[in-house]
């Protein structure tokens, strides 16, 4: 680090906890992001272990993990 960077990291210390705070909230998006899908996963098994219906994940703007699909059916010729 040179000296004029020392000297104005010292005088603005908030933007040097930012520029130190981005890997951290990286880290956190990611773990969250991980935590989330194993919870998605976990609740696809339970509804295919418990139930006869059929279930898709899917995002969901109201915080639904999995989400019920009727199955497509073909007609009989």
């Amino acid at each position: 680090m040179s000296l004029l960077a020392y000297h104005w990291s010292t005088r603005h210390p908030v933007d040097r906890d930012i520029s130190l705070s981005r890997p951290m909230k990286e880290f956190r998006d990611n773990a969250e992001q991980q935590h989330f899908a194993a919870q998605q996963k976990a609740a696809l098994q339970h509804a295919h272990t418990h139930s006869t219906g059929f279930f898709i994940t899917q995002d969901s703007s109201f915080g639904n993990l999995i989400l019920p699909v009727i199955p497509r059916l073909e007609p009989h010729s």
